[in-house]
């Protein structure tokens, strides 16, 4: 990637060197099976249960509140699936955001044909859930309400802490993907009273297929995936011991550095909307002007096709997005886009930039190199833009 500008860290980023370096003692010479009774089991557990901590210290929980799965998307279904089926007799209704990461919406598809009701809340303009809209869709048989913390795709950060405090003494828990803010934005659980929390580890830096679920003490799930009973019942599976170092030291990297690298990211974010909104004509930015995440710059380019646009960004060496990998295989617009109001052929004309902690000021520079010749040669081939 020597030569390359990378602006994709929203769908991967590499793993810290650091965090490398405390994970491979334990691959060879600290590896063990937390599950064996002798000493290098204890060994094991000892690990384990430290790097637990740390995790859970991330984000203001207690050791216990936290298990490991695969990643979030497993966090994420344990925590709608395993909810909705273990409390099914109070009710068999739930709410999902418009705007949630498309697992969530997968997800809700699944627990349709499991016969719950699934509603979804819209957004404004910029993305946003307004916790009244949300509030007037609980009836008496919600059990669960899910919002990512921020949106993945366009930047825009949801009032959390304004939702859980609504949703308080109404039976309902909150489930909340905060995949795309942690790392950047502080999340404390002694703060914000949400009931189950979903966290991945390569997004902070971390290893890949490793990923974390808060559950607040008291909340009761039941298993989606059976075997030898590890993680309180509720993960089966052998933990991968190296994975979960790694992810215990990027999240106390994450919490030393956060403020710096936040900062850092924001003012690279803040000089290329700049950039681009003042250069390029007709180009719009998408989600919460402010209210979004520090790393994120999310453009649409009227009369453009956004495929286009990242196909010819590659061919200069430099990664953007689309929208969400999750998603970037389909051709249908991005139902993100779509649920803030946008037309269909101007949700396809969107391109998204994600700074990381290894992202430089040059990046910068080399975008606005050849975005505005990109977009000016795709409208003169586009029947879509029209000039005066």
């Amino acid at each position: 990637m020597t030569d390359e500008v990378y602006l994709d860290y929203q769908s991967a980023k590499p793993v810290d060197p650091r965090v490398l370096d405390a994970m491979l003692p334990f691959f060879t010479e600290r590896f063990g099976n937390a599950a064996s009774l002798h000493g290098v089991g204890d060994r094991a557990t000892a690990a384990l249960e430290e790097s637990r901590a740390r995790v859970a210290a991330f984000i203001g929980a207690e050791p216990d509140e936290v298990i490991f799965t695969s990643g979030a998307t497993e966090s994420n279904n344990l925590a709608l699936i395993g909810y909705a089926n273990r409390n099914k007799r109070a009710g068999d209704h739930v709410i999902i955001s418009e705007v949630d990461h498309i697992s969530i919406h997968n997800i809700g598809k699944y627990l349709e044909k499991a016969e719950f009701k699934v509603g979804k809340v819209p957004p404004d303009q910029f993305g946003r859930i307004n916790p009244a809209k949300l509030r007037s869709r609980i009836t008496d048989d919600t059990i669960l309400v899910s919002v990512g913390w921020a949106s993945n795709e366009i930047g825009t950060v949801q009032p959390i802490a304004e939702i859980a405090e609504m949703l308080k003494g109404t039976g309902v828990a909150l489930h909340v993907d905060a995949v795309a803010a942690e790392g950047q934005l502080p999340i404390d659980m002694r703060e914000v009273p949400v009931d189950l929390l979903t966290l991945s580890s390569n997004d902070i830096y971390g290893p890949p297929g490793l990923g974390a679920l808060y559950i607040r003490k008291g909340v009761k799930l039941g298993p989606i995936m059976m075997g030898g009973g590890q993680e309180r019942g509720l993960r089966s599976g052998t933990e991968p011991l190296p994975l979960i170092v790694g992810m215990a030291e990027a999240a106390d990297i994450s919490a030393a550095e956060m403020a710096a690298d936040a900062a850092r990211m924001a003012a690279m974010r803040d000089r290329l909307i700049s950039a681009v909104l003042s250069t390029i004509p007709d180009s719009h930015l998408n989600g919460h002007p402010t209210l979004r995440l520090p790393n994120n710059a999310h453009f649409r380019f009227e009369g453009v096709e956004g495929e286009s646009l990242l196909l010819s960004m590659r061919d200069e060496g430099i990664a953007v997005s689309t929208g969400s990998a999750c998603s970037s295989k389909t051709l249908e617009p991005s139902h993100t886009l779509i649920s803030c109001g946008l037309l269909h052929e101007e949700a396809h004309g969107s391109l998204e930039f994600t700074f990381g902690r290894f992202s430089k000021d040059s990046d910068i520079d080399r975008v606005m190199e050849v975005l505005p010749g990109i977009v000016l040669r795709l409208r003169r081939m586009s029947p879509l833009y029209k000039t005066d």
